[in-house]
């Protein structure tokens, strides 16, 4: 039994009270639907402006009625600082997930992101202070490095942030480290590095390329590519990404206050992930004559990034089990890997 699976197993038999941000989302649906199969109590707010309600009625179908049950639902905003505090009450560990994601979309509209991103994940922190939880996790994000060149990307050696989205959330590790400091509340971060999974949105302007790219490639629709498709990223499997924030919630006091990358370490080129989806698609009797386009490189984005995932190995025990094909063979052949809206 290794240490995750040691962790599952302690909390199956000593159930906790979870609070997930977000948790209609593509992220926080996948760790509701971890949580409630491990009998776990939990609490979860979202107001639908990026989540969705199939996703909830999704996870529903997946779980015992029991379970689901242990579930309790809040309609509500975080950018309320009451409602932070009553969703808090009696919780022992919070995930917090809200945000709204894309770089693009808080080049757009920067007040916006602000107000979710900085405001709320400050209501959501100082509640969780409030209310003496046990623990915090939240997400941040492998955008915080900016136009910092060195690979692997290494906790430590941050760049200049290169959009508003990337300020919001290394605000929030500022945030997170001042109350440490300032009040004794100790948290985690966690830098997502390109995740993707099932309930992840192929559509509107601001979807992830992943599930976008499938969905356009299992329509026979050409593929667009920012720049010249040798731009890399380190994708991350959603489960592994569920993985990171469980272990975090169970975390010692020494591992706290600190921030962690949570992807696998492997780098593919955007011109390979392409290729890998046709491979992919077409093994599960989808053969696609869909094309590769190229347009100008995107406002915003970094040309290579790369995960050292040492440290979270280290002190919490990640260890991601599932790498880029096996979590896109298991995305491709899911016939509900989202749920349309």
């Amino acid at each position: 039994m290794n240490h995750y699976e040691a962790t599952l197993n302690q909390l199956t038999k000593s159930p906790k009270r979870w609070l997930i941000t977000g948790v209609a989302g593509f992220i926080g649906s996948n760790l509701l639907e971890a949580l409630l199969k491990l009998n776990q109590a939990v609490v979860g707010i979202d107001n639908f402006s990026t989540g969705s309600s199939n996703n909830l009625e999704y996870v529903k179908s997946l779980v015992e009625d029991s379970q689901w049950k242990k579930f309790s639902f809040i309609e509500g905003d975080i950018t309320s600082l009451n409602l932070c505090i009553e969703s808090t009450f009696n919780i022992d560990f919070v995930l917090h997930q809200a945000a709204l994601g894309s770089i693009p979309r808080s080049i757009k509209n920067p007040i916006q992101t602000n107000n979710v991103n900085t405001a709320g994940f400050l209501n959501v922190l100082l509640a969780a202070k409030e209310q003496k939880v046990k623990s915090f996790t939240y997400a941040s994000s492998s955008s915080v490095y900016g136009d910092h060149q060195a690979l692997p990307k290494i906790e430590e050696n941050i760049g200049s942030t290169l959009s508003p989205y990337a300020v919001s959330k290394y605000t929030n590790e500022l945030y997170a480290s001042v109350f440490s400091k300032c009040y004794g509340f100790k948290s985690i971060g966690l830098r997502y590095f390109n995740v993707f999974g099932m309930r992840q949105n192929p559509h509107g302007a601001y979807a992830a390329v992943i599930p976008k790219w499938i969905d356009l490639i299992k329509k026979n629709k050409d593929v667009y590519i920012y720049g010249d498709g040798t731009t890399s990223r380190d994708f991350c499997y959603v489960d592994n990404v569920v993985q990171a924030n469980i272990l975090s919630a169970i975390a010692d006091d020494a591992s706290k206050d600190q921030i962690y990358n949570i992807a696998v370490g492997e780098q593919t080129t955007l011109n390979q992930l392409y290729n890998m989806l046709l491979d992919i698609i077409a093994t599960h009797g989808r053969k696609s004559h869909s094309k590769l386009l190229y347009k100008d490189f995107r406002e915003g984005d970094i040309r290579h990034s790369i995960a050292d995932v040492s440290k979270a190995n280290e002190a919490l025990g990640y260890d991601p089990q599932i790498k880029i094909k096996e979590g896109l063979n298991l995305l491709i052949k899911s016939e509900n890997s989202y749920v349309d809206n």
